[in-house]
């Protein structure tokens, strides 16, 4: 008998971390659509409602792999950004984590909560021992966030990440569970 599996949903003191739905596409588009938040990420800005609606139904069909920790960031009932893990690896214990904030709720510390809840998340549920974020290194605001959340700097990787066509140089930033 296959058990029904269901993201957790995690609280802060501000937040709600639970899965994103279609009725959230309006606000995903929002921020996903701005320049300003996609500018040091993988994926390219959106240009309709639709790639936001395409995004959301590959997260809602990943949904039903139990390792899928895709959360949106909720706000006084808003999507404002979504954070994960972005890759997990059982075998050696590691867990990579990423984020996306709305530039409305920029240098507020949503992302910095959201962060330390799922890390917690990660140590305390997913049993990992190391936990990882990585950045462009000119993304000084990812790199601050990763700080306040007890990672430590681990070094730069020289033009190891494409990123819009450009080779970028990546911090690389980790906790382990030792250091808590």
């Amino acid at each position: 008998m296959c058990l029904e599996w269901k993201l957790p949903v995690l609280t802060t003191d501000r937040l709600i971390l639970r899965e994103v739905t279609m009725n959230d596409a309006e606000a995903m588009f929002k921020f996903s659509s701005n320049d300003n938040v996609s500018r040091y990420l993988l994926w390219e800005t959106h240009q309709t409602l639709e790639d936001t609606q395409a995004l959301i139904e590959m997260a809602m069909e990943s949904y039903e792999m139990r390792d899928f920790y895709h959360w949106g960031i909720e706000y006084n009932g808003q999507l404002i950004g979504t954070i994960d893990y972005v890759g997990l690896n059982d075998y050696s214990g590691m867990g990579e984590i990423g984020y996306v904030l709305s530039e409305d709720y920029w240098n507020k510390g949503f992302v910095t909560e959201a962060a330390k809840r799922i890390i917690d998340f990660g140590f305390d549920e997913l049993g990992l021992v190391r936990i990882q974020a990585r950045c462009i290194a000119e993304n000084v605001a990812s790199s601050r966030v990763m700080e306040k959340c007890g990672m430590k700097f681990e070094g730069t990787l020289r033009k190891s990440l494409v990123v819009k066509g450009i080779y970028r140089d990546v911090n690389m930033y980790a906790i382990i569970d030792d250091d808590r």
